[in-house]
């Protein structure tokens, strides 16, 4: 999954930027409104952290405006206002959830996976394909009862083709959900960590999972 966060404060961007790739989300940043909205209208994001005082354009513009160019990504409004009114007002201008400051990284982490799963309308922290599963809370992934050892970018990228399962993903849909804006579509690593997942997903084991398209891309399909 790919989260842009919209947030002046370099201390917390930074907190938040280290705990999400630790989790093994790809994470961009913007320091200003500006900046955030030419972001999330080129590029293509799982889900939004949108702080409120935000220099050159707000938070709350720069929700409305992404709600009004038709953007529907998940928006999760970060905040040290308390009144009720302002988070009425948040949740008005087209934001999914609220978490005031300071905050907990736990809850964050929480109330990512909750927005997560009612856009991907399964009220589940378990991913299951055939005899695959991955719990999205513990990281824990098993085939047939068998626990597998994944980094953090073969978890997030083992995520995505589970998300998508039966569906063709190009190289091209991959390298924006599970690589940040940083990343070199020249290189081969994507092809690279497809067979890292391979080797470790399917081998052994007599049916493969993991199947490429020719031309296309990749599926995993039960």
């Amino acid at each position: 999954m790919r989260i842009l966060v919209i947030e002046d404060e370099k201390k917390i961007t930074d907190f938040i930027k280290r705990g999400l790739k630790e989790e093994g989300y790809a994470v961009d940043v913007a320091y200003d409104g500006q900046e955030g909205e030419f972001l999330a209208k080129t590029n293509e994001y799982d889900l939004i952290l949108l702080d409120l005082m935000l220099p050159k354009v707000d938070g709350l513009s720069v929700c409305k405006n992404l709600r009004a160019s038709g953007i529907l990504t998940p928006i999760i409004m970060l905040t040290a206002k308390s009144a009720v009114e302002d988070r009425v007002e948040g949740l008005d201008a087209g934001a999914d959830d609220y978490l005031m400051k300071p905050f907990a990284f736990e809850e964050l982490l929480a109330r990512i996976r909750a927005v997560l799963r009612k856009k991907n309308t399964k009220v589940t922290n378990v991913i299951q394909v055939d005899d695959l599963t991955l719990d999205l809370v513990t990281h824990d992934v098993t085939r047939s009862g068998k626990h597998i050892e994944l980094t953090a970018k073969e978890y997030a990228l083992l995520e995505y083709l589970m998300r998508n399962t039966g569906s063709v993903v190009t190289r091209t849909m991959i390298s924006e959900h599970v690589w940040d804006i940083d990343f070199d579509t020249f290189t081969n690593v994507i092809d690279v960590y497809i067979n890292y997942l391979r080797n470790k997903i399917d081998s052994g084991f007599e049916k493969k999972l993991i199947q490429t398209i020719r031309g296309r891309g990749y599926i995993l399909k039960e």
